[in-house]
């Protein structure tokens, strides 16, 4: 085995046990491929990790949707919106800078964190107040962005997904967590059906790399699922102060050296 699949399954462990909690993986995965495999286009190594991340996402979708209730129909409407909204977001990537969205993101981590550490209560437990009408539209509206950000972007996307449903939905941490996984499965499908009809996908790195995102996935969930709530919300906070950390460095310090 190469030091370089070595190195990136490590990787594809660490970002599926992270984003089966509560999204971010990507901040792992998708840094080590761009440093590992350097000779290759980005298209393609974006394209690559989106067979282990779809692998992992499945693995916690299956893991959650045993213990916690789902509503099926609205994950149904949202997830058939964004994996069409993820295929036109990964369609994009060649063509446009990113660099124009990494402040407005940077931006708005830091005030999910300052919320959710200053709000003990936060997705500690489940208070929907929407019409289903109200709630319907909430979710068209996310799906469409989200889906496109991750098809586009990708880094943190599980972690807005977490928050969407506690903030606008009213979810638990669990709870948004589960259907999170979900959605994710359809936006890194999405991708995948963009990347792999151009050629973009590296099999003999994604599929062992696939593998292990698979057992950190299976291992996170299973540990999310045992500790509840409390333990996801600090794993959240520090999942997003790693991805304020990311951005951070890529808008202030990145170019200047």
């Amino acid at each position: 085995m190469s030091q370089e699949i070595i190195i990136l399954c490590a990787a594809a462990f660490a970002a599926g046990f992270i984003d089966s909690i509560v999204g971010g993986g990507g901040l792992v995965q998708t840094p080590a491929v761009l440093v590992t495999l350097p000779q290759h286009p980005l298209s393609t190594l974006l394209g690559t990790t989106k067979i282990p991340s779809i692998f992992g996402a499945s693995i916690a979708a299956v893991q959650y949707s045993r213990r916690v209730a789902l509503q099926w129909k609205l994950l149904a409407l949202m997830c058939s919106i964004a994996l069409v909204a993820a295929y036109a977001g990964s369609a994009t990537v060649s063509s446009i800078s990113n660099s124009f969205m990494k402040p407005v993101i940077f931006t708005v981590l830091i005030i999910v964190a300052i919320y959710t550490y200053s709000k003990k209560n936060f997705g500690l437990a489940t208070t929907v107040n929407h019409s289903r009408k109200r709630q319907n539209i909430y979710a068209i509206s996310f799906a469409l962005l989200i889906g496109f950000y991750d098809g586009f972007i990708g880094p943190g996307a599980g972690s807005f997904m977490v928050l969407f449903f506690i903030s606008t939905l009213g979810f638990d941490f669990l709870k948004a967590s589960a259907h999170s996984k979900l959605l994710n499965v359809s936006t890194n499908l999405g991708s995948i059906l963009y990347f792999s009809q151009r050629g973009h996908i590296i099999y003999h790195y994604a599929i062992p790399m696939a593998v292990m995102n698979f057992a950190g996935s299976l291992v996170g969930s299973r540990l999310a699922i045992l500790k509840g709530n409390k333990f996801i919300r600090i794993f959240f906070l520090i999942v997003v102060l790693g991805t304020i950390i990311r951005f951070g460095y890529d808008i202030f310090f990145k170019h200047y050296k």
